[in-house]
């Protein structure tokens, strides 16, 4: 697919294990792109699109949104998780109505129902 958004590709978004997997759904992509232009900040894509055999080996979700190419890993270099996912709560509807989960080293956003972790 290419340039998805004006600083996001699909190859960001294909699965890491190699496989081709890339069905990202444009409505996370585009709140992503929302995200980082209220930021002003370069926005790293951590993961994407997961295969089911990638997903299990990473120790995902059994039915994660990654599976679906309606989540995304995120972080950038500058802003803590946390205050990366607040900030992507308080700023971008559909993650404040969607996953937002707080790790150490990155966020995880979706576009699934609201839950938190």
């Amino acid at each position: 697919m290419g340039q998805l958004t004006k600083n996001f590709r699909s190859e960001e978004f294909a699965c890491r294990c190699g496989c081709g997997y890339d069905d990202i759904n444009l409505e996370l992509v585009r709140n992503l792109q929302k995200l980082r232009d209220l930021l002003g900040k370069p926005v790293r894509i951590i993961s994407g699109c997961r295969c089911e055999s990638h997903n299990a080996a990473v120790g995902g979700a059994p039915n994660s949104f990654h599976m679906k190419g309606k989540a995304a890993d995120i972080t950038t270099k500058t802003i803590s998780p946390g205050a990366l996912a607040d900030y992507a709560e308080d700023h971008i509807p559909a993650f404040e109505n969607g996953g937002v989960g707080r790790y150490r080293g990155f966020v995880h956003l979706d576009i699934g129902p609201k839950r938190r972790w």
